[in-house]
């Protein structure tokens, strides 16, 4: 802005100059045309004379309105500038805060991502752990029965063995992993785990070639049958069991694949009247005998409940017929009370005719009282 005021004063000195230049031209020219006309040459002098004070005056004029201008503006701007200044500190304030608290919820989120990871690294490791363990047959049927106990534990409750055992012996002398004492008309069932995983993961091991998987499949089938007819012939008895046993087993996928694509298993253990259930499965049918069981105490409740009624209602009945007995004495009694009152009263008022000597009063007065 200097720049421009200084350019516009040099702009208004060259023209007061030209202006000059051509007014000392003109004066030169009258006294070199005619010198005896000095009346024109003073008064050319007196015009340049006010011509370069009224240029001067205007110059410093010009020059101070336009500093004073120049001032006012740039106050103007430095308040607009100090203002817009405001509002960006502002703005940076109130993005750096939300950066900021964007930047924490990533740093949380990483963390708990990084703990997920460790999870999953430790899930992994025991899920390692457990397929090893699980290559034993045996190892393979602890974890079945494991997992039943579990399961039984959560729907009943904790050692309830007025619902169900671990471990019973039937009177044949076998064990069964779990006997369930189910309401009528299910009954006594007894319930075996059984975990054919070998050939399981053989048949569905597609980096196998297809006939080994085959060879496996036709394996996984004979023994899953095995474990049907052990289970039919060693856990249902005649007078002791329900005519029928669950085979549980703890895994969901082999209970899939069976329900999905050996359907005749299902079949075969339905002659042999052995139902295959998964963890699910047996949970869900538990639980529906767990509300059966409820529901028969609730109704042998309602029968109690029902019976001390009845005998409630007859005490009632022996209540009321007393108290109307009651009643009619104390009815007879008031009657005789009231008679006694009448008695009494004439009584009186004989003594008091007799004490003042006014017999014919007294034995119309009598007369009038109610026999």
């Amino acid at each position: 802005m200097n720049y421009i005021i200084i350019g516009i004063l040099v702009l208004i000195s060259i023209i007061v100059s030209l202006v000059l230049i051509v007014i000392i031209q003109l004066v030169n020219k009258v006294k070199n045309n005619d010198r005896s006309d000095k009346d024109v040459v003073e008064r050319l002098g007196k015009l340049e004379v006010v011509l370069t004070k009224d240029i001067g005056d205007f110059k410093l004029n010009f020059s101070r309105d336009l500093t004073n201008d120049f001032n006012k503006l740039n106050e103007r701007i430095e308040s607009k500038l100090m203002l817009i200044n405001d509002k960006v500190n502002e703005r940076l304030d109130i993005n750096f805060e939300k950066t900021n608290k964007t930047f924490s919820n990533i740093l949380e989120r990483l963390s708990k991502i990084d703990e997920a990871q460790k999870k999953i690294d430790g899930l992994s490791t025991e899920i390692v752990s457990l397929q090893s363990v699980l290559t034993d047959k045996k190892t393979r049927g602890i974890f079945g029965e494991v997992n039943l106990n579990y399961i039984l534990t959560s729907v009943f409750g904790e050692n309830n063995k007025a619902i169900y055992e671990i471990q019973h012996k039937m009177s044949n002398g076998n064990i069964v992993d779990a006997i369930l004492y189910a309401p009528k008309p299910l009954g006594t069932i007894c319930i075996d785990s059984k975990f054919p995983l070998e050939n399981y993961q053989k048949m569905t091991d597609k980096t196998l070639s297809n006939e080994m998987r085959e060879i496996a499949t036709k394996m996984f089938k004979a023994d899953v049958k095995k474990h049907i007819d052990a289970i039919s012939s060693k856990y249902i008895i005649s007078g002791e069991t329900s005519d029928e046993a669950i085979m549980f087993l703890p895994a969901e996928a082999i209970f899939a694949e069976i329900n999905a694509y050996h359907t005749d298993l299902l079949n075969y253990a339905y002659k042999k009247r052995v139902w295959i259930t998964s963890p699910t499965t047996l949970m869900s049918t538990l639980t529906i005998i767990q509300m059966i069981v409820k529901n028969l105490e609730r109704d042998k409740y309602a029968q109690v409940i029902h019976s001390e009624l009845n005998r409630l209602s007859d005490e009632f009945s022996k209540y009321r017929l007393r108290w109307d007995k009651l009643a009619r004495s104390i009815e007879t009694v008031s009657k005789d009370v009231k008679d006694i009152n009448i008695t009494t009263e004439k009584i009186t008022k004989r003594f008091d005719a007799i004490n003042s000597v006014e017999i014919k009063k007294i034995d119309d007065e009598i007369k009038k009282l109610p026999d």
